[in-house]
């Protein structure tokens, strides 16, 4: 396989991607103007946020904002993509997902029935519809058929990616605007591949994050909700596992999960964390990174864009390795991205914060006025 961002690779990915640019569009414009729809349903229903102990939002806020994006994204797949069972199980599982877990955010369900919704969709999603890792490509073209594991690391895939996108939605922007990130480079790595199913279903994932973003970004309108997170995670699993479903490419999930490092990351950390210290896996906290980089001084905007540059930089680099079985670059990579989460946790029990001119000059922020 050529080099990504040779001028011969970027000619193919450039006609190959095309494809994704309407649904893009479509899932755009559709979740924008189903976003205020949202907003009114949540207030009428009783569907909001309130402020105060471990929330940092100041105001009641709706928090529909995962059926907007659902929306959305629902009208670009009927659109433009073909009628087949691929589309068919991304559009009912991540909408299930979206429709049950608006209970949670409604009424909150208990940590082990929220565990069993994730499981018992992605056994959907496998079982019911056929959306399996069936192998692991190597380098040197060597294949190891999962057999027998197939069914268990497809779920356990699925439900991380779920939790994952949970997990990061703890501020304003954050989730939605990394999962666009992500889901642009599925469409890119798709593109290589061509395969333009999963360009299309990128495009639309990318969409109506988009969409939404308008209304998330900080002061957040509208969140997106436990229904939203799940949508969203359902939504990105399926679709990268569909991406390498039909090709022995080494590496081939090595874009999207280096994109996700930073979240995949603290999600993990988090578990080992609230293990350690006897707490349920399930207990909220105020301790992701997201959080400690704004205890360090970051506010949410800035919070956001430290995780934005490092998902476009970390897919970057996925993209670059896509097919070539760099097991060194990805094993450093992965290592410095939980060192760096592990060290933000130190560093925040330490009360270290940075300098404000730092920031500043790191930002090109003007200095205050005196």
């Amino acid at each position: 396989m050529s080099d990504f961002f040779s001028d011969q690779a970027l000619a193919s990915i450039t006609e190959h991607v095309l494809p994704g640019l309407w649904p893009l569009l479509l899932a755009f414009a559709a979740c924008m103007i189903a976003v205020p729809l949202a907003i009114r349903l949540s207030r009428r229903f009783g569907v909001v946020a309130q402020p105060g102990g471990r929330h940092a939002h100041a105001n009641p806020t709706p928090v529909l904002g995962g059926l907007a994006m659902w929306i959305g994204f629902a009208m670009a797949l009927l659109v433009f993509l073909p009628r087949d069972t691929q589309t068919l199980a991304v559009l009912v599982v991540s909408g299930l997902a979206m429709g049950l877990l608006i209970v949670d955010d409604r009424w909150s369900m208990p940590p082990v029935v929220k565990l069993g919704v994730q499981v018992g969709l992605a056994l959907l999603a496998v079982a019911g519809f056929g959306i399996e890792i069936r192998f692991f490509s190597l380098p040197g073209g060597h294949l190891i058929q999962l057999g027998l594991l197939m069914t268990p690391v497809s779920v356990f895939w699925l439900v991380g990616m779920q939790n994952t996108v949970n997990f990061l939605d703890g501020a304003d922007g954050l989730a939605a605007g990394v999962v666009a990130i992500v889901a642009l480079i599925l469409m890119l790595a798709a593109g290589q591949l061509k395969q333009p199913e999963v360009v299309q279903l990128s495009g639309a994932l990318a969409g109506c994050c988009g969409g939404f973003l308008l209304f998330n970004f900080h002061p957040a309108r509208i969140f997106m909700g436990d229904s939203g997170a799940h949508f969203l995670g359902m939504a990105l699993g399926m679709i990268s596992i569909l991406g390498v479903a039909k090709v022995a490419v080494a590496f081939a999930l090595a874009a999207p999960v280096l994109a996700l490092a930073l979240p995949i990351a603290d999600t993990g950390w988090a578990i080992l964390r609230r293990r350690r210290q006897g707490a349920s896996v399930a207990t909220p906290d105020r301790l992701h990174l997201h959080h400690r980089l704004q205890s360090f001084g970051l506010n949410p905007r800035q919070t956001c864009y430290v995780f934005y540059a490092a998902s476009a930089l970390l897919g970057a680099l996925g993209l670059t390795l896509f097919g070539h079985g760099r097991i060194l670059a990805v094993v450093v990579v992965a290592a410095a991205v939980l060192t760096s989460t592990v060290a933000a946790d130190l560093l925040q029990h330490a009360g270290w914060r940075i300098p404000a001119r730092w920031l500043r000059r790191l930002l090109a922020e003007p200095p205050p006025a005196r």
